[in-house]
């Protein structure tokens, strides 16, 4: 698991191979990841929009963008918590993803970014 905090926002995330949705012999290697979002600040926050800079062994570079997480833009009260899982398919069966959260405070509007932390996606085998 890897963790950051930033502006009050901690993002934990975990990952795990999908072995059964995966076809490494056809180029396909899917993995889910887990993210936990924490709001640490004294505000209502919440989370509008995603960025995601996926890199794949073979050199691929892709950036994934859109509103909220998995249909939705959830809304946390100070000291409460969000997980949500989703899933990310590669052409290799090594590689990373990156990003970045854009937040909104409720009291005033104020909007900010939150960094997720890079982790790697790797097959178990890859790790032997």
């Amino acid at each position: 698991m890897v963790t950051t905090i930033t502006q009050g926002v901690k993002i934990s995330v975990d990952t795990i191979y999908q072995d059964e949705h995966s076809n490494p012999a056809n180029g396909h290697f899917m993995f889910a990841y887990r993210i936990h979002i924490q709001n640490l600040t004294e505000y209502e926050i919440q989370l509008m929009r995603r960025q995601w800079f996926i890199f794949d062994s073979n050199g691929t570079i892709r950036e994934v963008e859109g509103e909220g997480v998995v249909g939705v833009q959830p809304v946390l009260t100070p000291g409460e918590s969000y997980t949500y899982v989703s899933g990310c398919n590669l052409k290799s069966d090594i590689g990373t993803m990156s990003g970045r959260f854009l937040m909104k405070r409720s009291a005033d509007d104020r909007e900010f970014l939150v960094d997720i932390p890079k982790f790697e996606l790797i097959t178990p085998y890859r790790l032997n």
